[in-house]
C-alpha cells in the first residue's frame, strides 16, 4: 500500500491515521478522546504518558493534519501498541 492519510470515524468522531512502515499508525489523542470522551483528550494522554512512562516507548512521533490544516507531529500508534495502551486509559 502506498503511503496514505486518511480519517476512519468511529461513534461519530474522527480518528486520524497514517500509512507508515507497512501498517496503520493511529492519532493516540483521538483514540482516547474516542475512549474516554474527556473534554480535553490532549491533557488527558499527557497526564497518562506522565503517569505509565512505558507509553512513550510504544509511540511514534508522526506528522498528522491538525484542525488548523497545518501538519504537526502527532503521537501515534500501530494496532499493536494501541491495545496495550487502551487498558491504561
Amino acid at each position: 500500500m502506498k503511503s496514505e492519510k486518511s480519517l476512519i470515524v468511529f461513534l461519530d468522531k474522527k480518528i486520524r491515521r497514517i500509512w507508515h512502515n507497512d501498517e496503520w499508525y493511529f492519532s493516540v489523542v483521538d483514540i482516547v478522546h474516542v475512549l474516554t470522551d474527556s473534554p480535553n483528550p490532549r491533557n488527558y494522554w499527557k497526564v497518562l504518558k506522565h503517569r505509565e512512562n512505558q507509553l512513550v516507548t510504544i509511540c511514534n512521533p508522526l506528522k498528522l493534519e491538525a484542525p488548523d490544516g497545518k501538519l504537526r507531529e502527532t503521537d501515534c500508534a500501530n494496532t499493536e501498541s494501541m491495545f496495550r495502551i487502551i487498558p491504561l486509559s
